[in-house]
């Protein structure tokens, strides 16, 4: 994903013979000391330092790296949840319909984060939630980690007074001041396949932020938890009910190493055309893409749109019972490492087609070219989003979209044939 040219260590755990057979495949990497262009993944951590006011790196136009530099406004869960309500508030004081609201004060379009709150800074309104139904289980989470460590849930304030340093004035504090929490109300009505708890994990690619363009790829996964769902109070200490991590499932006794408990997006669909009906499951669909380009939508404006820059995410959406889909986090660095046969060959197509899209025609990197690739290098990717084309359909085209009235020549949905086709977005 990371193109730069120059000597940069390697720093993730990424299988480099997936990488360099990749590279080798275009004519970019060759094995002698004194080639002219090298080509590295490129950690978050050194986008930081390569973006840092004091380190004093200035990219030239032929160095492209495969992170924004301030990708965090996204992919930290308080830093993302504080953007869609930023982004919800804007609308609704622009009066835009897309922020329409129901009889009981609930978002109908821009409902799709459970409710959240930040810890320490929300703790007072998170007890007044928390009192509205008392009954209710919530799952928290540190901000800055990732593969599910330092998750648990809970279901009485009793679980969280050890961070709290009066209970008399209900004031909460983090046990560390480095480490902020979010905490969620926790969906505890998913949708069960075999009766267990699964989430998709989906690849979205951005190419620029300002015109948005970003595509969708159509090779993703369901992560199954390893134990059957149950919402009993007892079991909210087992992970392997609750979390489809699979860095937390593949310790399971359970655990499948051959097919890592994973079905492909496709998979799914099946299961959910044949179970549920065919125009069931596209609406469905059309709702994950819905939530996908309104969350980059949240960030637009505040994300740093560098020219040099490009992302591919990993969007994590867990589906409830009444197919209502939920996004629950961002990921700046889904995993490429591969557990089984099949996640080896779909992470190897998606950092092909990544590639394909970032550098068009595998040529040397040019960050001033117009980031609009030809369709036939898409490969596996769809356009998903294409910020200039959709207001060239006039600005009530993403309420159209929503809310699933015909979009034009550009936005109808091929029902008819059956096809699952994402020209809502296009």
């Amino acid at each position: 994903f990371g193109i730069m040219a120059g000597k940069v260590k390697w720093v993730t755990d990424i299988e480099k013979s997936v990488l360099i057979n990749n590279f080798e495949k275009r004519g970019w990497i060759q094995v002698a000391e004194n080639e002219d262009w090298n080509f590295y993944w490129m950690s978050v951590q050194t986008i930081r330092n390569v973006f840092s006011v004091e380190t004093g790196y200035r990219l030239s136009d032929d160095q492209i790296v495969n992170h924004f530099p301030n990708h965090y406004e996204l992919t930290r869960k308080d830093l993302m949840v504080k953007n869609i309500k930023r982004y919800r508030k804007e609308l609704e004081k622009e009066g835009s319909p897309l922020a329409e609201k129901d009889e009981n004060g609930k978002y109908i379009y821009l409902d799709f984060v459970p409710v959240t709150f930040m810890l320490p800074a929300d703790y007072n309104l998170f007890v007044e939630e928390f009192r509205k139904n008392p009954s209710s289980t919530w799952i928290m989470k540190p901000c800055g980690k990732a593969q599910g460590k330092g998750i648990f849930l809970i279901n009485k304030l009793s679980q969280i007074k050890k961070w709290s340093r009066d209970s008399k004035t209900s004031s909460f504090v983090s046990q560390s001041s480095k480490e902020a929490y979010v905490i969620s109300l926790y969906i505890n009505n998913p949708l069960l396949i075999g009766g267990k708890k699964f989430d998709l994990r989906l690849y979205v690619l951005v190419s620029t932020y300002r015109p948005l363009r970003c595509y969708m790829y159509k090779l993703g996964f369901c992560r199954f938890c390893t134990v059957k769902y149950t919402p009993s109070t007892s079991e909210l200490d087992n992970m392997f009910v609750h979390l489809t991590n699979v860095a937390i499932q593949k310790h399971g006794d359970d655990y499948n190493h051959i097919h890592g408990g994973k079905w492909t997006v496709s998979n799914l669909r099946l299961y959910l055309e044949s179970t549920r009906g065919k125009e069931v499951t596209n609406k469905l669909f059309d709702e994950i893409h819905w939530i996908i380009v309104q969350s980059l939508k949240a960030v637009a404006p505040v994300m740093n749109n560098d020219k040099h820059c490009f992302e591919c995410y990993g969007y994590d959406i867990i589906i409830d019972d009444k197919l209502k889909p939920w996004l629950i986090e961002v990921n700046a660095s889904p995993s490429l490492t591969s557990s089984t046969a099949n996640d080896r060959i779909l992470k190897y197509n998606l950092i092909n087609d990544t590639l394909n899209i970032a550098v068009p025609n595998g040529e040397i990197p040019d960050c001033k070219w117009n980031k609009s690739p030809p369709k036939e290098v898409l490969g596996n990717y769809e356009v998903l989003y294409d910020e200039e084309m959709a207001q060239s359909d006039g600005p009530d085209r993403d309420l159209r979209s929503r809310s699933g009235q015909p979009t034009g020549t550009k936005g109808n949905r091929a029902r008819d044939s059956g096809k699952p086709v994402l020209t809502t977005w296009k």
